[in-house]
């Protein structure tokens, strides 16, 4: 048997999307404007990082050769290897929309072809039917926010009123998504998630496909933080995905930090938290030690994107992204043979793009192990060549979508 161990970079795109210009996005490249970036100073910050982006075990993975096959050139300033280990390539999305559920379910083979249902921009996001119905249902006094937002602005906007007045926060994005702000202790913990709860029956004829529980704590608008108690209410998947056919097979699915939450702990055999690229890459590494063969280990490293990208933060993104290429040499050593690791993205979040949303690019695919051959295999067209890969390797059928490249 052998063990595979599949690492989502959330939000870590290479630019190059070929339906690009139909988000909006032509010309966004979240490596390669980071790089850029980096080389021209900019992505400088006292105390943190300086300099051109370094990701030397990555580059020697293939992720400057993924970078080169998504957009013709590689990115600005980065050292390139002399060798390249394992397999590497590219990949580009089918599945409708540019947010999270969309590029896991479809890494995990099963797009999506549906049109998610999306809130109108204007004066106020959600209808006032639905608005209604919230109220009523969860006994509140009303809502603050309900616009389009970043997590964060609203925080600063409507946090003190939040507090004053026990009214969540509710806004949304350019994504299918309904998110709710709330203070953990002035509102309650549990009392937000049984909120998302109700939210999440009242917009499922909207085809909505995230509900998110944004707690936080704080007092003033300047001390106000989100914690790591995030939750999100996805619709379920329209297929079976490689979770359910792994565990359907006798398998076990690892799922550390958001992913039992982006499947709709649908094919998850067990739930690892954790708050952070760090912890995340400590419980990983935990798990990495505990699982048997045949396990699929699925973990989201979501601070790229929750907290450099959408908060269009160059530096930061930059400083995560080296230090999460420190901790790989880590991740060699627990390997055994008959593994497979294969690392990639769900979407871009390009932290140098207008606006706060995720970018429409091309995902990077670095995939090594003991006895996995170096080449080059050139641009999917679909994310869902990572799955049926994972699926050969770990030796169950086929899905319906998708080929391994292996």
């Amino acid at each position: 048997m052998a063990r595979a161990f599949l690492f989502v970079l959330d939000s870590f795109g290479i630019g190059g999307a070929p339906d690009a210009p139909a988000y909006g996005d032509d010309g966004s490249n979240t490596l390669g404007h980071i790089a850029e970036f980096c080389a021209a100073g900019a992505g400088d910050r006292k105390g943190l990082r300086r300099g051109p982006l370094m990701l030397p075990n990555m580059s020697a993975l293939g992720l400057i050769e993924a970078a080169r096959l998504a957009t013709g050139r590689p990115p600005e300033g980065m050292p390139i290897p002399e060798r390249v280990f394992g397999l590497h390539g590219a990949a580009s999305e089918v599945s409708k929309g540019k947010d999270t559920p969309s590029g896991h379910w479809e890494i995990a083979g099963t797009p999506v072809m549906f049109d998610w249902g999306y809130f109108p921009h204007g004066e106020e996001a959600f209808p006032a039917e639905l608005v209604e119905a919230i109220c009523r249902e969860a006994e509140l006094p009303g809502i603050l926010g309900n616009c389009h937002a970043s997590g964060t602005d609203v925080l600063i906007r409507f946090g003190e009123e939040h507090i004053r007045t026990g009214k969540p926060i509710c806004y949304t994005s350019t994504d299918s998504v309904f998110q709710i702000a709330a203070h953990e202790r002035h509102f309650g913990l549990e009392r937000l998630l049984k909120l998302c709860e109700i939210v999440r029956k009242l917009v499922d004829p909207l085809n909505i496909g995230r509900v998110i529980a944004r707690p936080f704590v704080g007092e003033t608008a300047q001390t106000f933080e989100r914690t790591g108690n995030r939750r999100d209410y996805s619709v379920l998947p329209p297929e079976a995905t490689l979770l359910d056919r792994l565990v359907a097979a006798g398998r076990k699915v690892h799922a550390v930090g958001k992913i039992a939450d982006i499947f709709a702990h649908q094919g998850v055999s067990r739930m690892i938290k954790a708050n952070g690229n760090m912890a995340l890459m400590d419980a990983t590494l935990k798990t990495m030690e505990e699982a048997e063969d045949g396990d699929l280990v699925f973990t989201n490293f979501v601070d790229f994107d929750m907290l450099f990208g959408h908060r269009r933060d160059v530096p930061g993104y930059a400083a995560a992204l080296e230090a999460f290429d420190r901790r790989l040499p880590e991740v060699h050593r627990k390997m055994r043979p008959g593994d497979m690791v294969l690392m990639t993205a769900d979407h871009g979040c390009d932290p140098t793009w207008r606006g706060t949303d995720h970018t429409r690019e091309r995902v990077p695919i670095m995939c090594f192990g003991p006895g996995i051959r170096s080449r080059n295999i050139g641009v999917r067209t679909t994310y869902a060549d990572i799955g049926e890969t994972i699926a050969a390797h770990l030796g169950i059928a086929p899905g319906h979508h998708g080929r391994s490249f292996l």
